[in-house]
């Protein structure tokens, strides 16, 4: 060989050693590239884990609280009477005592007793009777059973109530059942 073929062999194998070095060092960077991203992947997928770790907990907060809240409301719903019930005890015990009375003038006042304290108990809750004899036919709190002509009571007003009717605050509980003039 050639001095000459000998410089030029000289140069391509420095240009080829050249090239090596540099795509050897781009390799490495890119290993380091390739490195860092299965850092970043196990970092995402331990986050990702971990955020399905708390929905799960969630998930089973949620029906927890819903089954402690439906308990609630069915405890709720099974004792909403419970006050009124206890309350209602004590007329029925008077009932009992007006019962075992001998003399007549003392179960009476024993029964207007206990009719009162029922009267307070229902007033104090909200009921209240429907007022009928007198006044005008409202479809809304008397229910009509008869019809009657008459001199004494203008038409369209109750003549007569039969059966009283009642409002549990702005609800009408039981229609007065009257009769209603009509000429």
């Amino acid at each position: 060989m050639t001095d000459e073929n000998k410089s030029e062999t000289e140069v391509e194998t420095k240009d080829l050693q050249q090239q090596y070095y540099e795509l050897l060092e781009e390799v490495n960077l890119k290993n380091e590239e390739i490195e860092k991203l299965k850092e970043d992947l196990e970092k995402q997928e331990s986050e990702t884990q971990e955020y399905i770790s708390l929905a799960q907990r969630l998930q089973a907060d949620f029906e927890n609280f819903k089954k402690i809240t439906d308990k609630q409301n069915k405890d709720i719903i099974k004792f909403a009477n419970e006050k009124i019930i206890k309350e209602f005890l004590d007329c029925y015990e008077d009932f009992g005592r007006a019962l075992n009375v001998e003399n007549d003038e003392n179960l009476r006042e024993g029964i207007e007793l206990t009719y009162n304290k029922f009267k307070d108990i229902l007033t104090k809750e909200g009921v209240e009777e429907i007022p009928a004899k007198g006044e005008k036919f409202d479809l809304n709190k008397h229910e009509a059973l008869m019809v009657q002509a008459s001199d004494d009571v203008e038409n369209g007003y109750v003549i007569e109530e039969l059966m009283k009717g009642y409002m549990y605050k702005d609800k009408v509980l039981k229609y007065s059942k009257v009769i209603v003039c009509k000429k």
